[in-house]
């Protein structure tokens, strides 16, 4: 004769095997879910990827080729690549770019970090009025600020010589975004530690420098990668302040392989196959820190 125990334990197990969901629909269902999901991953890949294949391959193509509407190359050649490293200003231009988004990326590291610190962890009348300010300037179109720009740079001189370099990155040496990114990425700090560095004497820089920065390494790493893809970017400003062909960046030195008359295609591709390559190796480096990136600030390219 079963005990109450027993009969008790019999009716759990019933009512758990009753209600027990069915592993193989489950999976099945898991297994249909997940294989449609890479199914559109691939084909957004594809869409992605395909126009950076076509620029490749039409770099190699030989002029007469490019009428032919032909994916792949019949007869490859590496004659257009000479042509255009062999243009008098291309390899200025490179450096130009190089020169540019360095100035930018390093001086928005430095000017972000450490407004985003101070707004964050220090107390002081208009702090909010302050912030609210940078976020606001978010909502101007970057067209309304071209005239203050160029005026600032003409009156501070500049648009003359070498510092064509400083007025190229100067719109870009301090971002209200990248403000907003490290402020609230500061929250995560604890005030005890900083507290602590100030009674062992340490200074507010020194606290700043070695202690808070390195704590927002993910979001420093992801402000800088942006940063740069976006100045090697560029095109408006430059082709507007750069007074001569010798400041141009590789953006605006590439539209002057369209001739009035005829456009040179395959050196179009071939100097933006060749512009590619920082942002490869950028790529290539620091994947992890752009995906990070990603995920952190809810930034998409």
């Amino acid at each position: 004769m079963a005990t109450s125990a027993e009969i008790g334990t019999e009716g759990t197990l019933q009512i758990a095997e009753h209600f027990k969901p069915a592993q193989g629909g489950s999976r099945r269902r898991f297994g249909w879910t997940l294989l449609i999901a890479y199914l559109l991953l691939a084909i957004g890949g594809v869409c992605m990827v395909t126009p950076f294949f076509w620029m490749i391959l039409t770099s190699v193509k030989p002029a007469p080729e490019l009428v032919n509407f032909s994916f792949f190359p019949e007869n490859p050649t590496l004659q257009n690549y000479l042509n255009v490293l062999n243009t008098s200003t291309f390899e200025r231009w490179y450096l130009n770019s190089i020169i540019v988004a360095a100035i930018s990326t390093t001086s928005v590291v430095f000017f972000d970090t450490l407004v985003g610190y101070t707004l964050n962890k220090f107390d002081f009348p208009g702090k909010n009025i302050i912030f609210i300010g940078m976020l606001g300037t978010l909502m101007i179109p970057t067209e309304m600020l071209i005239i203050p720009w160029f005026t600032m740079s003409v009156n501070w001189n500049w648009h003359i010589g070498y510092t064509q370099y400083w007025g190229i990155a100067f719109p870009g040496v301090i971002t209200a975004a990248g403000i907003f990114l490290m402020r609230q990425f500061f929250d995560g700090v604890p005030n005890e530690l900083l507290d602590a560095a100030r009674m062992d004497g340490m200074n507010e820089f020194g606290i700043w420098w070695r202690i808070a920065a390195p704590l927002v390494k993910p979001a420093i790493a992801a402000l800088a990668i942006f940063n740069f893809i976006g100045n090697w970017n560029a095109y408006l400003w430059p082709l507007i302040l750069a007074n001569s062909r010798e400041f141009y960046t590789l953006p605006v030195g590439l539209s002057f392989f369209r001739g009035e008359s005829t456009t040179h295609w395959e050196k179009i591709m071939t100097a933006a196959s060749l512009a590619s390559i920082p942002l490869l190796i950028v790529f290539l480096v620091f994947q992890r820190q752009i995906i990070r990136g990603i995920a952190l600030t809810g930034l998409k390219g």
